[in-house]
């Protein structure tokens, strides 16, 4: 009974039939309780869906209804003989495109359908995460080829390799250490680009699977050192419903998205990740988590594919412990002094973002072929 209960607010919520004070209590109740916010999701995915089925059966009633009052007039012969006047065309001359429609309205209601057996089939089946990673080897068979025929500057990634997978990058230190997913560096090498487009060389650092955290190097002679990162890297938790933003590259451009943290702990209770409510597409993988004061909160790294908008970060202190584990073995790690304080901290959404933007990359990683 509370479960339906629960649906039928849900329901007032997704409709706007509740009053002021019911919806703001109604919105801190969901920003509060991961477990509502996850079911209003879900719920307004299922509503959609049934909206789009209801629509297209409607179509496919109203095509049918055509067609039978076609068939009353004489206008469609289906079957009989045709007349020597040729009075009664061909039904496939005449009637060709509204087959191709109904075609159509089968193939998605057949989709529809699945995607309502998906719905209602147990969630122990459907909670799946999917890494935000991309894979372009598909996608770009030659980057230099493409880039001679768009008379661009040659590209920094070699000749006699492939590309295997693009994701996000920001930096840890201005002299040129990136962070980014371990997922994302499917290949031997990488190459990055910042938000101008301009690409460097990289070296990779360190590969840790366990924490799905790698770091990289730029060497490159064009690349100018940054003198202090405005953001800072937090070094401890952030509390429930706090907003939050990303920047990534999910194409080859940048892209900024807004959230909030809806839950403290990941995927199945995983206290290493955190979940984020907002949109992310493959590519994202990599970037970076703000909070509002401009502090660098997570690793943006997968999404539930059962709910949309339920995103997992790898929590900032993980970069830290990397770090410092790898300090006592790694010289290079040794050379990384991580910035603690934010310089955005009281600056708008705008402003932070200008600022910040120069320091989020788009990694390509690489292969022999």
């Amino acid at each position: 009974m509370e479960d339906i209960l629960l649906l039928e607010t849900i329901e007032r919520y997704l409709s706007g039939n509740m009053l002021p004070e019911e919806k703001n209590y109604f919105e801190q109740l969901r920003k509060n309780t991961p477990e509502i916010d996850q079911m209003v999701v879900e719920h307004k995915l299922f509503l959609q869906q049934m909206e789009h089925f209801s629509a297209n059966q409607n179509l496919k009633n109203a095509l049918h209804t055509a067609h039978n009052n076609l068939v009353e007039k004489g206008a469609v012969n289906e079957g009989g003989p045709v007349s020597a006047k040729g009075k009664v065309i061909q039904l496939w001359d005449r009637y060709k495109r509204v087959t191709a429609i109904a075609a159509s309205i089968a193939g998605v209601t057949a989709i529809v359908i699945s995607g309502l057996v998906s719905y209602f089939t147990p969630a122990s089946n459907n909670h799946e995460i999917q890494q935000l990673s991309r894979a372009v080897s598909q996608v770009v068979k030659n980057q230099q080829a493409i880039g001679a025929k768009l008379d661009l500057v040659d590209s920094k990634i070699p000749k006699n390799v492939e590309l295997t997978s693009s994701g996000s990058a920001f930096l840890i230190d201005g002299k040129g250490y990136l962070v980014t997913n371990a997922h994302v560096l499917k290949g031997s090498g990488a190459v990055v680009a910042d938000s101008k487009g301009r690409e460097f060389n990289a070296r990779i650092i360190n590969i840790d699977n366990a924490s799905d955290i790698a770091i990289l190097k730029i060497q490159d002679e064009e690349y100018k050192p940054v003198s202090s990162l405005p953001y800072g890297i937090k070094q401890s938790n952030i509390d429930l419903g706090e907003e939050l933003f990303t920047l990534g590259y999910p194409r080859e451009q940048i892209v900024y998205n807004m959230g909030y943290l809806s839950s403290e702990t990941g995927f199945k209770g995983d206290t290493a990740t955190c979940q984020i409510s907002l949109s992310a597409n493959p590519g994202n993988s990599g970037g970076p988590v703000f909070n509002k004061n401009g502090e660098i909160i997570g690793i943006l790294s997968t999404r539930e594919t059962s709910a949309e908008g339920v995103v997992f970060a790898i929590k900032s202190q993980e970069i830290y412990k990397l770090v410092n584990d790898l300090r006592e073995s790694d010289t290079a790690v040794q050379k990384i002094k991580m910035p603690v304080s934010s310089s955005i901290r009281k600056k708008t959404r705008v402003e932070q973002i200008k600022e910040v933007s120069d320091c989020v990359y788009l990694v390509k990683s690489y292969a022999q072929k």
